[in-house]
């Protein structure tokens, strides 16, 4: 099995690079300034207050929503190549494996191929699983082929000797509370938890416990289930197949939100 072990040996990272698409980039967790925050910062700073003081912990996160496995590994692994960091986080292929038609067995194909690169030239590369979608409304009927790839995904861990940030065993996030708005990315306390979870995989002591239950939910009623339902397609699902219908990603014209490895300076703390 791949070694996502909570007692993980761990040592002090120096620089860190995230690759992805809007999961990495953090979509779904606003911050005060109108940028995304995500795991992956929440995650830097865990990281960063392990650097003794005298030294400087530098942070990249190269994800750009929208992107496909190719478009990263095109775009983002030759970057995270040449900055070299002690870290790198590498979420990718959800995108591609959402798509009609996708086969998970190809796309776990092209990434392992990526996880081979980049493990050549990077200090350690974390590889990340996908959720369990039986409780997610738009994702449930794909279940199969997120489980398909994320058992791909933990053998080429295994291969490569990478750890594994495995959400499908997050139980956590499986509540509708984890989710934003739109149901496809993480609410701000999703990404926490994340975070947390991702520094557990190092045999980091966190803060709080990731898998820590949430707060009972009064019951709801069927027409409440229902106007939410109706209010997310129309304001999610109809503007999302329009983009599909044109051609277009919500990643078009965004850039990288910090395509350098910089000092964490105003980052929000976790």
């Amino acid at each position: 099995m791949a070694d996502d072990s909570r007692s993980r040996d761990t040592h002090v990272f120096g620089s860190y690079a995230a690759i992805g698409d809007s999961f990495t980039e953090g979509v779904g967790d606003p911050g005060p300034d109108g940028r995304y925050v995500g795991w992956a910062d929440r995650f830097a700073v865990l990281l960063a207050d392990r650097v003794p003081e005298h030294d400087a912990f530098r942070y990249a996160n190269l994800a750009v929503r929208g992107r496909l496995l190719d478009q990263i590994v095109e775009e983002q692994v030759p970057r995270a190549k040449e900055l070299a960091p002690d870290l790198v986080t590498f979420c990718a292929g959800g995108n591609d494996i959402i798509r009609p038609g996708s086969d998970p067995d190809d796309v776990a194909e092209r990434f392992e191929r990526a996880v081979a690169d980049l493990t050549s030239a990077v200090g350690t590369v974390m590889v990340t699983t996908g959720f369990d979608t039986r409780d997610v409304p738009v994702l449930r009927h794909l279940r199969g082929k997120i489980a398909t790839y994320t058992a791909h995904v933990r053998s080429i861990a295994d291969r490569y000797d990478c750890p594994v940030l495995d959400l499908w065993s997050l139980k956590s996030v499986q509540d509708r509370r984890a989710w934003d708005d739109d149901r496809l990315h993480l609410s701000p306390e999703g990404h926490t938890r994340v975070a947390l979870r991702a520094a557990q995989v190092l045999g980091m002591d966190v803060p709080a416990d990731p898998d820590q239950p949430w707060p009972p939910l009064p019951p709801r009623g069927t027409l409440e289930v229902r106007r939410d339902d109706i209010n997310w397609a129309r304001e999610y699902l109809v503007p999302w197949i329009g983009r599909r219908l044109r051609g277009e990603s919500s990643g078009d014209h965004v850039a990288a939100k910090r395509p350098d490895l910089m000092p964490l300076g105003d980052l929000m703390p976790l």
